[in-house]
């Protein structure tokens, strides 16, 4: 054995001199990780004199590795066999068609697979176990061997380029970074009402007009009053642009599936076409965000021109799948169109939901004709689901649970752990997103397979993917910025065997991909040293706990709402709070002058209802209850801007009654809430607020307020109990009632369903 090292050393110093150090290996720190990963002793060096075989199946997925090579190591492989060689062979008796085993031993780097796409997920690992810039000729691999295959066989990602347009460049590295993650879709969402995006060469007019818009709305859509820039915006994909882009994605195993909206979200068409709508009438592009009553008309004309469209799009786009949509689609037109009541009674459906099943059931047996199948989003479920589709679940679970018991397919995408354009971070300094929050935790911890499901029901669910919705996202670098890390941590959610995952192991590993993503020049959202902070109640006594989630870091605060440095105290132990508070903190290294990340800052009001017991008529809903009940008395108010946080609980369509109990008498003033108003997002502010209080002698005090609807994002709501009496009133319990704002009107986002309410911290002083 001593033999043997000693050869081996006196090898390495022949090839590499005496003065040159031998290269080094780097960590595996593989993302998504591995199913099973062992490593070995040794390591492989990667050199000019390096072959690199393939059996002829695998040719495709060789000229891609040779390829990284050379554009990044710029290192030629021989062509001729060597005993130091690169070997991608098929095995068919690997079960699954997307996995693969990788070995590395000191001479011979193998790769099985069963299919291509096995093959190349086999070399995105390798890539990660290679340097990620160097000037070397010589690249130590670390021998290890991986067995490795997907948790699920859909594992997408989507990018909405109808409200903001990104060229073929663009699209190009956003699937050159899903490959990178061994991600295989990419949801292409390329018609809506703010644009057309796609070249159909028998109605130019949609490209031509359809394609473009006046002027686009300027901030946030529930400022008011809006605001636009005045500037014609626009741009559509030819159909070469198309082929080349597939052929790029095919190269690395992506397949694309095109959106076609219907019936609704389709003004942008209606614009081009007016005899599609019910009206007639000639419309625009839309210039703002929401969703809009001009929705396609379901006449013979109609399906006509759908299907010539379908005619062109099945050519351009291999898949199985074709998107139609069939998402927020108002009924207003319908309701009021001749037509559509007749063609009502002649089917014999029972509303309008049934004719929009009838809607898209027919042009499914049409996609089905040209050897396609369709997915929808989850409102196609109304009125009856057609027979083959597969169904896109987005408003929570529930639309996956229910088309699943039916037996049909379905693939998650909850706007609750997979919408990529909500905030995530509480960061103030954060861009202006569509609202929600969705921090990177959350959606590493999010389970595809709803927990309602039997184990052959959950055989439906082909996978999930991550959403970038473009309303507030117009350029490349926010695209990156709102999708990683968040597709990094889907990635691992939707490939990696859940036992092997671990949230404090995946942000280590992340730490050194995203060393990848700057060669890449990738604009990611770094968050890993954020400092999060939690008031803990303590048998009556208030502490505060900072925490990050980084290892190996320090936390150094401050009390004086001044800015933490170096020299700020060290964070050892828990806060103790005996009094209103601003904490600021952030994270350092040992040696670091300037801190790590942004600032952390937390103010803290103990009023008199923090940590008093607390209870609710109805729990919120599940999405928009991180910080629990608690939550409503723990000193900490939500977010000005944002209404996802832990501390914002939201309720969908109930009136909550909030009881709280006081441990002994309490003289109190005044109460003071805060409210969401988001209009935009179906978040309403309360039509009225009622508070009881239960006095000492036991007798109870009613007080109602009206609550004066406004288009402010926030709707304050204060009560000094001096009006009712200048004294003091001694109190047992408050309990507030919030009466929901009831169905959203018509013309309104979201018209026709309950209205949400959001509830901010209750103050009691």
């Amino acid at each position: 054995m001593k033999i043997h090292l000693y050869l081996k050393t006196l090898i390495l110093l022949i090839l590499f001199g005496c003065t040159k150090e031998i290269p080094k290996s780097i960590a595996p720190n593989i993302i998504p990780k591995p199913l099973s990963q062992k490593i070995e002793k040794g390591v492989f060096i990667l050199d000019k004199n390096t072959s690199l075989e393939s059996s002829m199946k695998y040719k495709n997925v060789a000229t891609f590795l040779n390829s990284y090579f050379e554009e990044n190591y710029n290192l030629k492989l021989a062509s001729k066999k060597s005993k130091n060689k690169i070997v991608l062979n098929v095995d068919n008796s690997i079960k699954n068609e997307e996995g693969y085993q990788l070995k590395v031993t000191e001479n011979k780097i193998s790769i099985l697979a069963k299919t291509s796409k096995g093959a190349f997920y086999a070399v995105q690992s390798l890539i990660q176990l290679l340097p990620i810039k160097t000037s070397s000729k010589t690249i130590a691999v670390q021998c290890l061997e991986i067995k490795d295959e997907p948790r699920f066989s859909y594992r997408g990602m989507h990018l909405d380029v109808a409200r903001h347009f990104f060229s073929v460049d663009f699209i190009k590295k956003y699937i050159h970074l899903m490959a990178l993650l061994k991600m295989n879709t990419f949801h292409w969402h390329l018609t809506e009402d703010q644009g057309w995006r796609i070249e159909i060469k028998k109605y130019p007019k949609l490209q031509e007009i359809g394609g473009y818009r006046n002027e686009t709305l300027i901030g946030h859509y529930s400022d008011q009053p809006h605001k636009f820039d005045g500037k014609k915006y626009g741009g559509f994909y030819t159909q070469e642009d198309i082929k080349e882009i597939v052929k790029y994605a095919s190269e690395r195993q992506i397949t694309i599936i095109p959106e076609i909206e219907m019936p609704g979200h389709s003004q942008a068409a209606i614009a081009a076409y007016p005899e599609l709508g019910c009206t007639g009438k000639q419309i625009e592009v839309a210039t703002k965000w929401g969703v809009f009553e001009d929705i396609y008309c379901p006449k013979e004309t109609t399906f006509k021109f759908l299907e010539a469209i379908i005619d062109e799009v099945v050519e351009l786009f291999p898949g199985k799948y074709i998107h139609i949509g069939g998402d927020e689609a108002p009924k207003t037109r319908w309701k009021e169109c001749a037509h559509c009541q007749q063609l009502i009674k002649k089917e014999d459906l029972k509303d309008e939901r049934g004719l929009q099943s009838y809607f898209i059931t027919r042009m499914e047996k049409y996609i089905n004709s040209k050897g396609k199948q369709i997915i929808g989003w989850d409102e196609i479920l109304e009125g009856g689901l057609a027979p083959n589709a597969t169904v896109m679940s987005w408003r929570g679970t529930n639309g996956a649970v229910e088309a699943a018991k039916q037996k049909h397919n379905v693939i998650l995408t909850p706007n609750a752990h997979c919408y990529f354009d909500h905030y995530q971070s509480d960061n103030e300094n954060e861009p202006l997103a569509i609202g929600g929050f969705l921090p990177l935790e959350k959606v590493y911890n999010f389970n595809p397979i709803p927990e309602e499901l039997t184990k052959e029901e959950s055989k439906y669910v082909l996978g999930a993917q991550g959403n970038v919705w473009t309303e507030y996202i117009s350029t490349p670098e926010k695209v990156e910025y709102m999708a990683f890390p968040r597709a990094i941590a889907l990635a691992e959610v939707v490939w990696s065997a859940s036992k092997n995952k671990k949230y404090s192991d995946f942000i280590n590993r992340l730490a050194h991909f995203n060393k990848r993503l700057d060669v890449l020049n990738v604009n990611y959202a770094n968050h890993l040293y954020e400092v999060k902070g939690t008031l803990i109640n303590e048998k009556g006594e208030f502490n505060y706990e900072l925490k990050t989630t980084t290892k190996g870091k320090n936390i150094r605060f401050t009390r004086d709402d001044s800015e933490p440095n170096r020299s700020s105290t060290l964070y050892t132990e828990k806060i103790k709070i005996t009094k209103n508070s601003i904490i600021r903190a952030a994270v350092f290294d040992a040696n670091s002058k300037q801190p790590l990340g942004k600032t952390f800052t937390q103010r803290i009001n103990l009023h008199k209802a923090v940590g008093k017991k607390i209870y609710l008529n109805v729990a919120p809903n599940e999405a928009y209850n991180a910080g629990g009940k608690q939550a409503l008395i723990n000193g900490i108010s939500g977010n000005n801007k944002r209404y996802g946080d832990k501390e914002w609980l939201g309720f969908s369509g109930d009136d909550v009654e909030v009881t709280i109990e006081f441990d002994k008498p309490t003289d109190i003033n005044s109460i003071a809430t805060r409210f969401y108003n988001g209009k935009g997002q179906w978040i309403y502010a309360p039509k009225e607020v009622d508070i009881a209080l239960k006095l000492n002698d036991g007798k109870y005090v009613f007080i109602k307020n009206k609550i004066a609807q406004s288009d402010s994002i926030l709707k304050s709501y204060y009560y000094n109990f001096k009006e009712y009496n200048p004294e003091n009133i001694k109190v047992n319990s408050i309990i507030v009632t919030v009466k929901n704002y009831g169905i959203i009107p018509e013309g309104k986002q979201g018209a026709g369903h309950k209205a949400w309410t959001f509830i901010d911290e209750i103050i009691v002083e």
